[in-house]
């Protein structure tokens, strides 16, 4: 039996980063790029490497690039560190995995480390072929936190549940994750929304923009625990558009939403400096009437455009900056395949 598991990358719609502040967000998966895990029965544990791991390069120039590109430990980590987690979720609820060994490999092609969720896809992928493999069965808020533990208490990349939990339900999803949620039952409150409620949409990406998020959440944690009053209003405030987001949404209103997902880029930029290359793509979308916010924590952008001649015109202002600009597919993958 082989098993193949694909999990999608998200764009953060609005509301982030206050995910990791018992904040609100929406987010939505898109199908034109995927992770896929592929796992099968062998007699050892195998974790095999992809093209993101090899440690033979060409040049030193090779190796630099492949290092910012793709990080120091590409991501045969990812896969060890959710194995690993799996295994200690099944020991702690006293489910037997018995002694089926396996060998592991992955492939993406989700732009790597441009706030589009690629190392969560990797993760929420290989715990699908995990559950699939061991017949092990996972509540979707409980495999939303899970996936988070591999990312911040195994690997130490701070993040919040916003992409955890857009990858495990897909399409579109409206999170609330308030405190008193939070606090008493672990997870927030996660609303599936109709996806021909959105409006055209658009994402737009260059690799060379990318800001990690362990750069962009470090500052922002710190000022937030000392109570910074800035720091905790823009949350709220970011909140508060993701309400709004998600109630013109259901609504039907979807058209108006391009204003709000402006203002949410408007608050970032108050309280961090924005790199120019990440600034200009921004203000070329919004040069031709479209809005514009990050879809992460930089190197994408996601945004609202009016026509096809608006579409037409983002992509000649963006593509000579080295921009890829493409129309999302919100969609659900088809689950996990056996053979």
């Amino acid at each position: 039996m082989i098993i193949h598991a694909r999990a999608y990358p998200r764009a953060g719609l609005i509301g982030n980063p206050s995910d990791g502040y018992f904040g609100k967000t929406i987010a939505f998966t898109f199908d034109n790029f995927h992770a896929e895990v592929v796992l099968y029965q062998t007699p050892e544990i195998e974790v095999m490497p992809n093209n993101r791991d090899h440690s033979r390069f060409t040049s030193i120039e090779h190796l630099a690039h492949d290092v910012r590109r793709h990080g120091y430990y590409g991501g045969i980590r990812l896969l060890k560190a959710a194995v690993k987690r799996f295994y200690d979720y099944c020991m702690a609820n006293d489910i037997d995995l018995g002694r089926r060994n396996f060998t592991i490999r992955y492939q993406t092609d989700i732009p790597p480390q441009v706030g589009m969720a690629g190392s969560s896809a990797i993760i929420t992928a290989c715990f699908r072929a995990l559950m699939a493999f061991y017949r092990v069965t996972i509540t979707k808020p409980v495999l939303a936190n899970l996936i988070l533990d591999v990312e911040n208490r195994e690997l130490g990349i701070p993040a919040g549940l916003q992409d955890r939990v857009a990858q495990v339900y897909e399409g579109l999803v409206f999170m609330d994750f308030s405190r008193e949620l939070m606090e008493r039952q672990g997870y927030g409150w996660y609303e599936e929304l109709d996806i021909a409620t959105l409006p055209s949409l658009y994402v737009a990406y260059q690799a060379r923009l990318s800001e990690g998020t362990e750069v962009f959440h470090n500052n922002i944690r710190a000022r937030w625990e000392r109570g910074e009053p800035e720091v905790v209003q823009a949350m709220a405030q970011w909140a508060s558009l993701a309400q709004q987001v998600r109630d013109l949404l259901v609504a039907g209103k979807g058209r108006e939403i391009g204003p709000l997902l402006n203002a949410n880029f408007d608050l970032r930029r108050k309280l961090y400096r924005i790199s120019p290359g990440n600034l200009q793509m921004v203000e070329e979308a919004r040069a031709v009437g479209a809005s514009a916010k990050f879809t992460g924590s930089g190197g994408a952008i996601v945004g609202t455009y009016e026509d096809e001649a608006m579409f037409e015109a983002l992509k000649a202002r963006l593509s000579p900056l080295g921009v890829q600009v493409l129309k999302p597919r919100v969609a659900k993958s088809e689950g996990v395949v056996e053979e």
